[in-house]
C-alpha cells in the first residue's frame, strides 16, 4: 500500500514543525511507520520551513514533485512555493494569512494577491480548504494555536489516516500542559470549520 504524503510548508515560528511531530507520534501509536524530514531554511529570521511526512511504509522520507497527498500550508506565498509537489490529486488546507518576507518587505516586488494564490492552487489541486488559521486560534485564545488549527482543518481531509482521538491524544503529550486548554480549542475550531 502506497504510503500517505504530507507536506507541510510555512514560515520560521509557525509551529510546523511541532504539527509534523504531533502528526508523526499520533501515527506512530496506531502502529503505523512514519518517515519525516525537515528543512529549517531561514527560520529564525521568517524564512521558509518545510517538513515532509510519509505515513506507511515508505523508502524516504522525500516527497518527489507531483506525488504528495496533503498540503498543509501554513502562509499563502510559501503555498506557492510548495506547488512543484502537488498534483491534481492532492488535496490542500491553506492558512490565508499572510506574513511579508523580509525580501519583499520595502521592495518593489508586490505580494500577491490572495484571490490569485487561490485561483493557482485550485487550478493544480483536487481540493483547496481555505482559512485564515490566525483568526480561529486567536477567538480560541492565543495567535500561536494556529497550528493547531491547520491540523484540525486537516483532519476534515478525505483519506487523512488518523482518527480525531489519537491526534488529540498526540497533540495533548507534545504541547506544555498549560497550553493544550487553548490548543484544544484551536484544534476543535479548525476541524469545525470544514466538518
Amino acid at each position: 500500500m502506497k504510503a500517505y504524503s504530507i507536506y507541510i510548508s510555512g514560515v520560521g515560528g509557525q509551529g510546523i514543525i511541532k504539527t509534523s511531530v504531533v502528526i508523526g507520534e499520533a501515527a506512530m501509536k496506531t502502529g503505523q511507520v512514519v518517515v519525516m524530514s525537515e528543512i529549517h531554511g531561514m527560520a529564525q529570521r521568517g524564512g521558509g520551513v518545510s517538513t515532509e511526512l510519509k505515513i506507511g511504509h515508505a523508502h524516504s522520507s522525500i516527497i518527489a514533485d507531483g506525488t504528495a497527498d496533503l498540503l498543509l500550508a501554513f502562509e499563502p506565498l510559501e503555498a506557492l512555493r510548495a506547488l512543484p509537489k502537488i498534483s491534481k490529486n492532492t488535496r490542500v488546507v491553506m492558512n490565508t494569512s499572510r506574513i511579508l518576507p523580509f525580501n519583499i518587505q520595502g521592495s518593489e516586488l508586490p505580494y500577491p494577491p490572495l484571490e490569485d494564490i487561490l485561483e493557482e492552487m485550485c487550478s493544480k489541486s483536487q481540493e483547496v480548504k481555505a482559512l485564515d488559521a490566525v483568526k480561529v486560534a486567536t477567538q480560541a485564545g492565543h495567535i500561536l494555536a494556529m497550528n493547531m488549527v491547520m491540523l484540525g482543518a486537516a483532519l476534515t481531509v478525505p483519506g487523512f489516516p488518523l482518527d480525531k482521538k489519537t491526534l488529540m491524544e498526540s497533540m495533548k503529550a507534545n504541547l506544555p500542559e498549560r497550553t493544550v486548554p487553548i490548543n484544544t480549542r484551536a484544534f476543535e475550531q479548525g476541524f469545525g470549520t470544514f466538518s
